[in-house]
């Protein structure tokens, strides 16, 4: 290794314990087994090539075409929102960069993602790979489309983008006693909720946070007109 390079290395190191004191632990993300996720998961190798040497900084990394990572403390919340058990099966819409998919897969006994972008979902895929995770599938295609969710039922579901209403899709593949992730609402401030399968037909919500989101790509809009 080069002296550039074992000193990019000592820099993400140090970036990467300043991202879980300075923005995970102050956005009260606690626990102890999450923190350790992501004090050992190389955020840089997710990022592209271009922005390396801000990995671990709070700010928006460009993924192309107007999309962005998920801040560091934005994933830190969901991991904890969620925390998957290792019998775990976690069904992730919106894969992005692969950052919180490896996250969620740390914890999980495997991840499904799917991603609309076949270039993200390459990509993504790419990263699991380097980082050794070997318990998380990226389909490309429209979560969306008809077929597209299969037919299994999951512990966990994520949803990497915001929702403007429930989406009753989403929600039917989590199984009875799982647990949906999903930001709600349009604007520049949405809330961040849990949705708990308790039982046939009967939902538990908690509101977590109040953040901002893009949009999930494909999700429906409230009509503009009621009559």
């Amino acid at each position: 290794m080069t002296e550039a390079a074992t000193t990019l290395s000592m820099d993400l190191t140090s970036a990467r314990e300043q991202m879980i004191q300075q923005q995970l632990r102050t956005w009260e993300v606690l626990d102890n087994e999450v923190l350790q996720v992501f004090a050992t998961l190389d955020r840089e190798r997710f990022v592209p090539e271009a922005y390396r040497s801000l990995a671990y900084a709070d700010l928006p990394i460009p993924l192309g075409q107007g999309h962005y990572m998920l801040a560091p403390k934005l994933v830190g919340r969901i991991v904890q929102a969620v925390k998957p058990g290792p019998r775990d099966r976690v069904l992730e819409i919106g894969t992005g960069s692969g950052y919180l998919t490896a996250a969620l897969a740390r914890l999980a006994c495997s991840v499904r993602t799917i991603e609309i972008r076949a270039d993200q979902a390459s990509h993504a895929q790419a990263s699991l790979k380097a980082s050794g995770i070997r318990n998380a599938e990226v389909v490309t295609g429209d979560a969306y489309a008809e077929g597209s969710l299969g037919e299994r039922l999951y512990d966990v579901v994520v949803i990497g983008g915001a929702l403007a209403e429930r989406e009753p899709r989403f929600e039917a593949k989590v199984a009875i006693g799982g647990r949906l992730f999903a930001v709600m609402g349009q604007g520049s401030i949405m809330t961040a909720m849990l949705y708990e399968h308790v039982s046939a037909g009967e939902w538990r919500q908690t509101e977590l946070f109040e953040t901002a989101l893009e949009t999930l790509v494909g999700a429906r809009l409230p009509s503009r007109f009621k009559f």
